[in-house]
Parts: C-alpha cells; structure tokens; sequence
C-alpha cells in the first residue's frame, strides 16, 4: 500500500501534515491556502485544494478563529426580504462579502426589531466580524448606540437612523424623488399625487420631502388628498390608492410612487377603470427593480443600483473591522432618474 493509499485509509481526522504530504507542499503553505492568502501561486493552490476533496479535509475554521479572534463571518439583518428591492439588495451585499472571502449568515427580520434584535444577539454569540442592518421599522437610536459603545462593527445599509453614530450607506431619496417629480413638471403635469410611504423610515421621510420640495420650488401647492401615506408596499395598494385619486373633483394626472411595486399596482388599477397609464396618466417608479423595464408599458423610476450599495456598506464594515476607532462614514450614492414608456403629458 502507497503512502498516499495509507494516509486515505486512516479513520482518524486529517492533519495539516496530511494534506500537506499528500499536496507535495509544505505546511506553511497549505496554511497559506486555507487562510486564502494571496502569496501562494494558482497551481499550488489548486493542487492543495484537490488534495483536500480527495482527502475529505474540513478545515477547523472554530480553531483558526481561537488563534486570530476572527471568525471571518458577516450578518445581515434585512428588514423585509419578501421586497423585491430588498432581495436584489440581498444578493448584492452577499455578493461583495463573499467577494472578499467572509461568509455571510442572512435574517429576515420581517420589520419587527425584536427579531433583528434576537439575531445581532445571536451573531454576537457566534462571534461575527460585524453586522449589516437594514434596520426594521421602529429601531431605536439607543440599540445601535448600545452596539457602538460596545464595539460591535456594524454598518446601516439602505435606511439611516440619526444619530446612531454608525456608518452609514444608502442613497440620495430627497434629491431622486424630487428630479422624479421635476420631470413630471416638465411634462406639464401639476397634479402629481405621492403614493405609499411615510415618515417612519428614512427613506419614506426623504422621498415624501422630494416630493414636496420639487412642487414648492416651481410654485405648485401641496394638495395633502394626493400625498397617501402606507406601510403596505404593495400592489394592492397602488391600485386602491390610485383608483380613489380618480374619484376626487381635481384628480391628478401623474403620480410618483414610494416603490416599483407600488407603482405597479398604479398601472394595475389604472386598468382596471378604463385608463391606460402612460397615455391617459403618468407613472413613475422608484428603484429600477428588474421587471420595471418588462411591463407593458415600461416603467419609468428612479435607478438606485444595489450592486454598488452592496459593494459600499460591505468597504464600509470590513474597513470598520479594521478600524474600529475611526470616525463614523457616510456613503450615500446618487440615483438616476430612467425614463421609460409610463411617462406622458397630462391630457
């Protein structure tokens, strides 16, 4: 028997000499290879990492973690994952940690912070590197004020709590929404509803003030019958909502929506009592999710790219890892208004 043969035979659990021996490489470097270092050459990596599928090797990442204090491992609390911009959001962040070797554990917490909180909890537990919250409705500014003081790495990704003293990535909401409404005004509309959100996340509050400063600023008053504040972020109630618009004695002619979603439902309900959206009445979006460029008509919305929000909260909290005393950043992105087929003058 080889001694290769030998060493496959063992019951006993592989040993870094084990898998060295059988990778024709030294100790050092097959170290090397399971802490992804980039000093060792393609080929010698591939030749360790052949040699560990043939050996069954698992590398005791518990062990490595006792030696260096690392666990190598992000959370990620989102506060609705069913959203469909959430999703993408998801899979963005995921993308860019992986993209930097961490591996990523991933809760719902369903826009309950008792949930979020029962997760960092756990995350904490289990030793991760630090934490990207997109915080649940209702999140205290003392929880994450609590988590700084006892220097958890975390980052706010998407919506901002104020003063919570944490790092920070989302986008420009006021200034998107406004240039949404601005374009709309262009067109020649003056009756532009504001459809879904409110003023209990960042994010609703930016896009609401967007809307209403665009309006100001060219001397049109806010009618508060066309600014229709919701939690659900759905459908149903774009189309409910628009729907009851059409039955006031100024209706309006446009509306900008919180969400793609919502605007969705819009073009829905706007069918379904005879209007066609984009020829008898304006729609736009906000987000750009993937299926807005595939409705009939097109959506119109405001881009806010999630590959590069994913990519900026993941440099935020590994720099935050490494840098756990330096001050507080921001990275807020701009959006970009994509004008599609939904779009029209007022008739």
């Amino acid at each position: 028997m080889t001694e290769i043969e030998k060493t496959l035979d063992r019951p006993q659990r592989m040993t870094l000499h084990d898998l060295a021996r059988h990778a024709g490489v030294s100790r050092a470097t097959v170290s090397l290879v399971l802490r992804k270092s980039p000093l060792v050459a393609e080929k010698t990596r591939a030749a360790v990492l052949e040699s560990m599928r043939a050996l069954g090797y698992v590398y005791n990442r518990g062990a490595a973690n006792l030696r260096t204090q690392r666990s190598h491992t992000i959370g990620v609390s989102i506060n609705e994952i069913t959203n469909p911009y959430f999703t993408e959001l998801t899979a963005a962040i995921q993308s860019a940690f992986l993209n930097h070797g961490r591996t990523v554990f991933i809760a719902n917490s369903e826009e309950d912070p008792a949930r979020q909180d029962q997760f960092i909890a756990t995350m904490r537990e289990y030793n991760a590197d630090g934490l990207a919250i997109c915080p649940s409705r209702g999140t205290s500014r003392e929880t994450l004020r609590r988590l700084k003081a006892q220097g958890v790495a975390c980052v706010l990704v998407s919506r901002d709590i104020a003063g919570s003293g944490l790092d920070y990535a989302g986008h420009a909401n006021e200034a998107g929404m406004c240039e949404a409404v601005e374009h709309l005004i262009g067109l020649g509309h003056r009756r532009i509803a504001m459809i879904g959100g409110n003023d209990l996340v960042s994010t609703g509050r930016e896009r609401r003030a967007g809307h209403r400063k665009a309006l100001e600023r060219h001397g049109i008053a806010v009618d508060p019958r066309l600014v229709v504040e919701g939690d659900a972020a759905t459908r149903s109630f774009g189309a409910a909502t628009v729907k009851h618009l059409l039955t006031l004695d100024e209706p309006p002619t446009a509306a900008v929506c919180f969400n793609d979603v919502i605007a969705f439902g819009v073009m829905l309900g706007l069918r379904q009592v005879g209007k066609e959206p984009g020829r008898d009445f304006a729609v736009v979006g906000y987000d750009d999710l993937a299926e807005a460029e595939l409705w009939m008509p097109a959506l119109s919305t405001v881009r806010n790219d999630t590959v590069a929000l994913g990519a900026a909260a993941a440099q935020l909290l590994l720099d935050r890892i490494e840098a756990p005393d330096a001050p507080a950043r921001r990275i807020v992105l701009a959006p970009k208004l994509v004008l599609r087929e939904s779009s029209c003058p007022p008739r």
